[in-house]
């Protein structure tokens, strides 16, 4: 008999989020979203009156502020309660209703770029001498000015932002299908019974050393994508449509402009890594053919990359466990830091497992009243350092926005996947250092290598995958199923080399990809794990001046530009030698792990 998912009211309290630490319950969160309805006719105090004088400039500074943290509050909430359980409707529809206001917002206050690069630079600075409590907001007015050309007439804007709404259905609806609405065969589950396949244990029995195991998961999990694909297909289109259009309308060169404009990255930034990875591509061969080697099979298939290559040791680790072992390996980075991953245990910052309807995959939600950790914990050694991984994520937003003003509190999402990524070298680091035993370290090497193989590689081959498609699409070409499935066999042809079978399953892999609809996000895992290996080497042999200037890094949010942020901590990431750096590692751990087992 298949093993079926708890309701979320079956789960143990302990191991849910505190979602009353925003709101006791959803009446009062009723209250204030019923308050911040007023921020819309607020506008009219501020329209055509920015300019006017420092103080009406600084008044509506200081009430955007305002606006930010009662927004932190009711939209983390309703975010919060969406994701436990997408398929109850009272969250699906305050959900809606947060996406609806905010775009109705964004449309409400669209003239507020276009006024602030209209003031001419000479009034700032007379504004600045006759308003000091405007200095503070000094780089995010500079930072205003910089969107000058890509700005248009606050009527224009207004428009835009309407449209704002519209352009969420491609990923809302993703959301939906790929969360609510597919449903997964059973599978055998290695242990002579069945389990529901579901996104969460997906992962874990891919893992599996039974090879059958990993077959039937592999094609009955891309057996329902197939069915989908077309309706896939449009969503993915659609969502390209709409970044093309704003890409034009704020007079981008394209959509990869336009998305790394907002987070200060350089475009050879993005390109500097595809080309850096694709220069080294002889080593993910070298690693391929050794799983091949290893795993003894005649043909090496794409079910075949996850199990690890040293079997019998894998064990199940208890959450309570998993606390532990991440607790005591992040003891580099000192007892400070280490007092708020304490705290977030403690205190329910965490939702641990999986239930029903709630989201797939892991994030942080880094909300002002304390950060929020959605797991689907397994388990197995990856959910261990997912842990670790949000929990990086966790403490990059509690020092934000305890350091900073509000103004400055969010940091840019091009630094967002560094802490959690050094948070994972640092458990690896600390394992390695702990085993004594030859089979368990070669285990740990082989997690290690997927670490490489599925964060700097997988993910730039996804960078580049989105790359092509957004270039197909300004080109004017149409992104059907059929088109998709062949750019991505192409790919996952170039990434994986001569050592493996393409199943003709993998081609549908984008289609189950929620980040492809996050606008050029992938990129900054591959750039972030770069920069976190080499932090964590930098942590673990320079000792505590290197993590008082991580720390800073931590605490900057964005008071300065990413790439600024990260030389604080000693990388410069406009430079390849991070990504060559961090293969030279993954080139060792492959050296490492052919000598051991030749033992």
């Amino acid at each position: 008999m298949a093993e079926e998912l708890k309701k979320r009211s079956e789960v143990a309290k302990e191991n849910t989020w505190a979602t009353e630490d925003l709101y006791a319950g959803d009446e009062l969160w009723q209250a204030d979203f019923k308050a911040a309805q007023e921020l819309i006719p607020l506008a009219e105090k501020y329209r055509g009156h920015l300019g006017d004088s420092a103080e009406m400039l600084y008044d509506y500074l200081k009430k955007n502020d305002e606006m930010d943290v009662l927004l932190d509050r009711i939209a983390g909430y309703a975010a919060r309660k969406h994701d436990e359980d997408t398929t109850n409707p009272v969250y699906q529809a305050m959900h809606a209703q947060m996406m609806s206001f905010y775009s109705r917002l964004g449309a409400a206050y669209a003239f507020v770029v276009p006024e602030m690069v209209a003031i001419p630079e000479e009034t700032y600075q007379k504004f600045y001498e006759q308003e000091p409590a405007l200095k503070p907001y000094r780089r995010m007015i500079e930072r205003t000015l910089a969107c000058k050309s890509h700005t248009r007439s606050a009527a224009e804007e207004r428009i835009l932002a309407d449209a704002r709404e519209v352009s969420h259905v491609p990923s809302e609806a993703f959301a939906v299908l790929n969360n609510a609405d597919m449903k997964f065969p059973v599978v055998p589950d290695g242990e002579g019974g069945e389990v529901r396949l579901t996104h969460g244990n997906f992962g874990q029995l891919m893992e599996s050393e039974n090879r059958e195991v990993r077959k039937a998961a592999f094609e009955g999990l891309y057996s329902v994508y197939d069915q989908f694909q077309n309706t896939s297909a449009s969503l993915l289109y659609g969502q390209i449509k709409q970044q093309m259009f704003y890409a034009r309308q704020h007079s981008y060169a394209s959509t990869m402009e336009g998305a790394l404009f907002q987070n200060e990255i350089p475009v050879e930034v993005y390109r500097n890594l595809i080309r850096t990875v694709h220069d080294n591509m002889d080593q993910m061969y070298r690693y391929i053919a050794l799983r091949k080697k290893l795993l003894q099979l005649d043909e090496l298939h794409m079910y075949d990359v996850y199990p690890p290559i040293v079997g019998g040791v894998d064990k199940k680790i208890p959450y309570e466990e998993a606390k532990e072992i991440v607790y005591e390996a992040l003891a580099p980075l000192g007892d400070e830091y280490r007092s708020h991953i304490r705290e977030g245990f403690e205190n329910r910052w965490i939702d641990v497992y999986e239930n029903v309807g709630k989201r797939s995959g892991a994030y942080s939600a880094g909300v002002r009243v304390h950060p929020y950790v959605l797991l689907n914990y397994s388990g197995n050694l990856d959910s261990v350092f997912t842990l670790a991984h949000e929990m990086g994520h966790a403490l990059h937003s509690w020092y934000s926005n305890n350091s900073q003003p509000v103004a400055y509190a969010d940091y840019k999402i091009f630094v967002a996947e560094v802490a959690s990524t050094c948070n994972e070298a640092l458990l690896m680091q600390h394992l390695l250092g702990k085993t004594t035993d030859k089979k368990e370290r070669a285990y740990l090497l082989n997690h290690a290598l997927e670490g490489f193989r599925t964060t700097l590689y997988r993910q730039t081959m996804f960078a580049e995958f989105e790359m092509m498609i957004n270039e197909m699409a300004e080109r004017g070409e149409a992104l059907t199923a059929e088109v998709l499935n062949k750019k991505y066999h192409e790919l996952v042809v170039l990434y994986f080399g001569k050592d493996i079978v393409i199943d003709p399953q993998i081609d549908l892999e984008w289609s189950r990809i929620p980040h492809f609809y996050y606008n050029f996000y992938v990129y900054q895992y591959a750039t972030g794990y770069s920069a976190a290996v080499a932090l964590s080497e930098k942590i673990l042999s320079e000792g505590e001046g290197a993590v008082k200037d991580y720390i800073r890094f931590l605490s900057g949010g964005s008071s300065e530009d990413p790439i600024s942020l990260l030389k604080i901590a000693g990388v410069d990431m406009s430079t390849p030698k991070p990504i060559e750096d961090a293969l030279k590692v993954f080139a060792g751990y492959i050296d490492e792990m052919e000598q051991l087992l030749a033992e």
